[in-house]
């Protein structure tokens, strides 16, 4: 990568929106970013990924990010690509030069699950976050508790369906196995989205049917009897940090914490940053906190996310490696109450971008050539 010129600032492509039901989180996380990045360090590009998976150049961006309609702005934006071509998609990014490191915040599909994170390693850029695999493994629920049962890291029980399995697993036969109440989740999907709390065959069945509608891979999980939902935010590369744990406390009329709790109306949902919990507690929920994130191979950042039982045992949830950064995401919550403020927060995830690209880089792939001889097949 070229060496940096003394005070010269660094350009950064900011990636938001995307091809998820996250599409707007995204939008929100972004203008949050963009807002406690200091512009004397700073020159920022945006690239908003539409809703159909197209990527905008920064002119078009800058519009929809400033209040236009998305919507008029990607039709307009659309019509003037030659849709023959097969970088139409992407060739927006290389309307703007010099980019010298890219911050991607699409949540969900395209964002989380290593695609765009394999684009930009083809780029050769940097990028905030974690890599391809990693992105691709926490992004996968059943996946994610795979490694971590292989690690030793406590998860919940469940069972995995698909089209294909779907009718070998009947609510009876599952509630035998993990207990009468139970969840139903997309495989590959965040944000709570899909995501049903059933107690009886019907629930059940409408609740399989909906999550399908998000992935054709399915977990149902067991109930964590009475859940306390708390959170951590992990910081760095090879020798990552951990903040302080913070708690959800959703109303006891939801079943857990929903979309519309963390996106539509959170005025009924307390954050309780950092929550008062006993020390042993919070020592093991980091301890786990530090092997999931190992045992994931992550990069960057990552906000996991525990259940915690009646009789304090915790349970690793979810893991989210491209966090939200809404008014009320708890990931940069956590580190400002544990003395990192959001804009350093921001200049530390661009840092560890750099600091991950240049060990990459570094890295040997020995091209032995070959003796053209060898390569003609012999005629019997």
């Amino acid at each position: 990568m070229e060496i940096m010129a003394k005070n010269k600032k660094q350009h950064v492509g900011l990636i938001f929106g995307g091809n998820s039901s996250e599409h707007d989180v995204s939008k929100r996380s972004a203008h949050n970013i963009f807002d406690a990045m200091d512009k004397d360090k700073y020159k920022v590009s945006l690239f908003l990924m539409t809703k159909s998976g197209y990527i905008l150049g920064n002119e078009a961006s800058a519009r929809v990010f400033n209040g236009e309609p998305e919507d008029v702005v990607a039709k307009e934006e659309l019509a003037k690509l030659d849709h023959k071509n097969p970088l139409a998609p992407v060739i927006n990014l290389g309307g703007v030069s010099n980019i010298d490191v890219f911050f991607p915040i699409i949540h969900g599909n395209l964002g989380e699950d290593g695609t765009i994170q394999g684009l930009l390693r083809l780029l050769q850029k940097p990028y905030v976050g974690t890599g391809v695999l990693g992105s691709a493994m926490s992004f996968d629920k059943d996946i994610t508790k795979k490694i971590l049962q292989l690690a030793g890291v406590r998860t919940t029980h469940y069972e995995v369906i698909t089209p294909m399995t779907s009718e070998q697993y009947t609510y009876q036969k599952l509630s035998d196995e993990l207990g009468k109440t139970l969840f139903v989740k997309p495989a590959n999907q965040g944000s709570s989205v899909g995501i049903h709390k059933v107690e009886n065959e019907a629930d059940y069945l409408e609740g399989v049917r909906d999550a399908f509608r998000y992935d054709s891979k399915v977990l149902v999980e067991e109930a964590i009897e009475g859940p306390e939902e708390l959170e951590i935010s992990v910081l760095g590369n090879h020798h990552p940090i951990v903040s302080k744990v913070g708690a959800i406390k959703v109303p006891k009329s939801d079943a857990f914490y929903t979309y519309d709790n963390k996106f539509v109306d959170a005025s009924h949902v307390e954050f309780d940053v950092p929550v008062d919990i006993s020390d042993r507690l919070a020592e093991e929920i980091t301890e786990m906190g530090l092997e999931t994130y190992r045992a994931l191979g992550l990069k960057g950042m990552a906000r996991i996310d525990y259940l915690v039982s009646q009789d304090s045992v915790p349970y690793v949830s979810e893991v989210n490696t491209l966090p939200g950064f809404t008014n009320i995401s708890l990931y940069p919550q956590l580190f400002a109450a544990s003395g990192i403020s959001y804009t350093e927060l921001i200049d530390r995830l661009i840092q560890l971008a750099i600091e991950e690209f240049e060990r990459q880089s570094k890295i040997l792939y020995d091209f032995k050539p070959l003796d053209p001889k060898d390569q003609i097949i012999k005629k019997n």
